[in-house]
């Protein structure tokens, strides 16, 4: 049972990096986006990414695998503008990271609508600061 919420997790991963690669490389094509800085690539092709009414969900209690969780000497999630914010704006912010990791990225930024857009703004750079290392590792950033 485990493994199949471990598999099912991954797969909604994986689903959500292509497609998440798939919008990067449009960003790129974009003219005002061709000096752009791969970063915000990412954070544009993250506001970009497609949302569907009907985002996969990942079973209830799936865990992420170790690797998708930052060790515990890991600098905090959160951009730098956001360290000094009062403690339910951080956790807010800390909460969307865990839907996106644990629900998909569609559910993550379907949430975040809801959000102030300070805490919006937080959670798509935290996302894509998340992010970079995984997809530079897979060729889609530089």
């Amino acid at each position: 049972m485990a493994e199949e919420r471990k598999a099912s997790f991954e797969k909604v991963l994986e689903g959500d990096l292509a497609r998440l690669a798939e919008e990067v490389r449009a960003q790129r094509a974009r003219p005002e986006m061709k000096n752009a800085p791969e970063e915000d690539l990412l954070k544009e092709a993250i506001r970009a990414f497609p949302e569907a009414a009907d985002a996969r969900e990942a079973a209830p209690g799936a865990v992420p695998p170790s690797s998708a969780r930052p060790s515990p000497s890991a600098q905090s999630p959160l951009p730098a503008y956001a360290q000094d914010a009062p403690a339910e704006t951080k956790l807010e912010i800390e909460y969307l990271l865990d839907v996106a990791l644990r629900q998909g990225l569609g559910k993550a930024l379907g949430e975040s609508k809801k959000s102030p857009y300070f805490i919006q703004d937080a959670f798509h750079d935290a996302l894509a600061g998340r992010l970079y290392p995984e997809l530079q590792k897979r060729g889609v950033v530089k």
